[in-house]
């Protein structure tokens, strides 16, 4: 059986790995926390910044091994993982394997497997990730384009393990995201997210904390809903080839061969199953030694008369 699968055949994740970078003062940690049940991984120092009454549950970390270390305790409490920042967190993992004395080529390489393996098992763990980045520029020609501020020995390998890199910034008064990728800077949209987001204020006139619900309702809901779209019609679709397999399973002569072939087409096809169908029934057929006759009827191969 192959194993190449149509867009309905995909499995489907129920997790969302973002990145959003800017320059400082934009309240991008504030935003992360805005994620449903956040656990704060505080490699930059910067949570005292917070509005104390948008904080979260926070881990203090100072070296790469802590990150580990949590990662092994229960967090089942927590839907979201925040890193703050991902580029001072790329700089504990490089002194790690600098204290390795890992060199060369193979030191980049066991840093990006580093990163993968961290990303991946917050994945396993069927949490969202969220990691902050500040802002960092990237020429291309005469155009300056805004990037995460990474190095760039990693910023490849970050970026492809991500579903979604937003940029925020100032427009007018109001801060905005996009996640759209732009000439003016880097961006990973996968669910037609609206090309520009205003962000609400999240502290009043007298620096009272309201409500922080933005990435939870405006970014990761929109995302899952995307893919729950597609997990239901993956559903319809497998419950869908296994009613087919088995109307085919009970066909044993003639006779229901050709009932099946009168209903193969009424059936509520999605994507490739009236191929998969077609392919199920040609080999049982075969297997039963059914010949289509001229008149397009199937016939045991025992009847020379009326075989084609």
């Amino acid at each position: 059986m192959t194993l190449i699968r149509k867009p309905e055949q995909l499995d489907v994740p129920k997790i969302v790995k973002a990145m959003i970078y800017g320059q400082a003062g934009m309240g991008k940690t504030t935003l992360a926390l805005s994620a449903p049940k956040p656990l704060l991984l505080d490699f930059d120092g910067g949570v005292h910044r917070v509005n104390s009454g948008h904080q979260s549950d926070t881990v203090q970390i100072r070296k790469w091994k802590d990150a580990v270390d949590i990662l092994n305790e229960n967090l089942s409490a927590y839907q979201t993982i925040v890193v703050d920042t991902v580029g001072k967190m790329m700089d504990f993992i490089v002194d790690d394997a600098d204290n390795n004395r890992i060199t060369g080529w193979k030191k980049w390489e066991a840093v990006n497997d580093s990163f993968k393996f961290f990303i991946r098992k917050i994945s396993f763990m069927n949490k969202h990730i969220i990691f902050v980045a500040h802002r960092d520029t990237r020429k291309e020609g005469d155009e300056t384009v805004f990037i995460p501020a990474l190095r760039e020995k990693n910023y490849t390998a970050i970026v492809t393990e991500l579903d979604l890199l937003g940029y925020l910034e100032v427009k007018g008064i109001r801060r905005t995201i996009t996640f759209n990728p732009t000439s003016r800077n880097d961006g990973k949209n996968t669910c037609n997210l609206p090309e520009f987001m205003y962000i609400p204020t999240v502290v009043d006139a007298n620096g009272n904390a309201l409500p922080n619900t933005f990435f939870q309702t405006q970014i990761i809901d929109p995302y899952i809903a995307n893919q729950q779209k597609r997990m239901d019609t993956k559903k319809e679709y497998d419950a869908l080839i296994a009613e087919l397999r088995e109307e085919i399973e009970l066909i044993t002569d003639d006779v229901s061969a050709n009932d099946f072939v009168k209903r193969i087409d009424k059936f509520n096809h999605i994507g490739n199953s009236l191929t998969i169908a077609r392919q199920l029934f040609s080999a049982k057929v075969n297997e039963l030694g059914l010949v289509l006759t001229k008149n397009k009827k199937y016939v045991n191969s025992s009847i020379k008369e009326t075989a084609c």
